[in-house]
């Protein structure tokens, strides 16, 4: 019987999460019909079967973490293999588990039998915590059981899941890789036209400001001690939703008129908080934005993710009693942010590049 595994979704993930099936066994298939969705890399992907043919067994439940390469599907005998629209591996599995026990994972993760983890479901127990005794590296009833009791009496804990699972491993690559520094300044704001696009405006000066200083949009290769000046601007937006954080990804900034870039933002922004923005939107930043102001803060150290160089940072807009020409005046200022490597960006490039965005966020129009 031929087994259809999880493939390669990009940008070097190992691993997503089952969302929902679309199928049942049984049920007979055709090429390129939706089998499950999956959710990785910040958003919810939909995988289609390879072939045409009947199921015979789905691996995997609601929830399960999948790892790449892993067996999604196995098909019954006569399957054909679509080779125009295949997205995984048709393969054999030399030794299939014993029935009743989830199959152990090549990481060495112990075995689970079903009844042992619908237990741990009901006592809220995190099988990853969990020390196993039984025979063969099994997770026991014994072992649960006791698992639960040494849990605090208040709170409880969960596995890290879709997006913030995504975060977090994103989050610790940068940690290890990057050397970030951070260099701050506010804009004077105060002489914009009523009602002016803030992210919009950013969005434009970061733009003018990669063209003045070229070395904060580009990307590092870390292994090979490559380093590539980018000449399109491809913008990262952070955007905050109620499962966590998204970034999508604003092409070609410099070269589109506001309207253009308000109506791609408008559409990025909603497909992002309806989880249904495609992946290939949220790969290929060359620089990033978080406007993080629109909720609070005024300055703040930002994570760069690899192979990215940069990230901008827009505080809270308030007034504040400044000099101006050479007069204390009350004025609207907006704090700027940017974090950059400081392994492949100088502090003096760092710093021509704020003064960039800093001078074209100060112009009236």
């Amino acid at each position: 019987m031929g087994q259809f595994v999880l493939p390669d979704l990009g940008e070097g993930l190992e691993e997503a999460e089952i969302v929902t099936w679309h199928v049942t066994e049984g049920d007979h298939v055709v090429t390129d019909q939706p089998l499950l969705s999956v959710e990785t890399d910040k958003a919810v992907v939909e995988i289609p079967s390879p072939s045409s043919g009947r199921i015979a067994h789905l691996f995997g439940n609601k929830g399960d973490i999948v790892k790449v390469g892993a067996p999604l599907v196995e098909f019954t005998e006569g399957t054909e293999p679509d080779t125009g629209t295949i997205v995984g591996e048709l393969g054999r599995e030399e030794h299939p588990p014993a029935a009743g026990i989830s199959p152990q994972p090549a990481t060495g993760q112990p075995r689970v039998f079903p009844a042992v983890r619908a237990l741990a479901r009901k006592l809220d127990v995190d099988l990853e915590t969990v020390e196993a005794t039984g025979p063969g590296g099994t997770i026991t009833r014994a072992d649960v059981e006791r698992a639960a009791k040494s849990m605090p009496e208040s709170g409880s804990t969960e596995p890290m899941r879709g997006m913030r699972r995504a975060m977090a491993q994103r989050m610790t690559a940068a940690h290890a890789q990057i050397v970030p520094a951070t260099v701050t300044d506010e804009a004077d704001i105060d002489d914009w036209p009523t009602g002016e696009d803030v992210t919009i405006r950013l969005v434009r000066a970061i733009a003018i400001a990669c063209k003045a200083e070229p070395a904060l949009n580009a990307w590092y290769n870390s292994t090979t001690g490559e380093r590539r000046l980018i000449p399109r601007v491809d913008l990262g937006i952070a955007v905050d939703t109620e499962g966590g954080l998204i970034v999508p990804v604003l092409r070609n900034v410099a070269e589109r008129n506001v309207s253009d870039l308000r109506a791609g933002l408008d559409r990025l922004r909603t497909d992002a908080i309806a989880r249904s923005i495609p992946p290939e939107e949220l790969r290929g930043a060359t620089i990033t934005l978080s406007n993080f102001g629109m909720i609070g803060g005024r300055f703040a150290n930002l994570i760069i993710v690899p192979p990215q160089a940069a990230i901008i940072g827009a505080g809270r807009i308030s007034p504040r009693a400044v000099a101006h020409r050479g007069q204390p005046a009350v004025r609207r200022m907006l704090p700027l942010s940017l974090t950059f490597d400081h392994r492949i960006v100088t502090g003096g490039e760092a710093a021509r590049f704020l003064v960039a965005l800093k001078s074209d966020l100060e112009l009236m129009s």
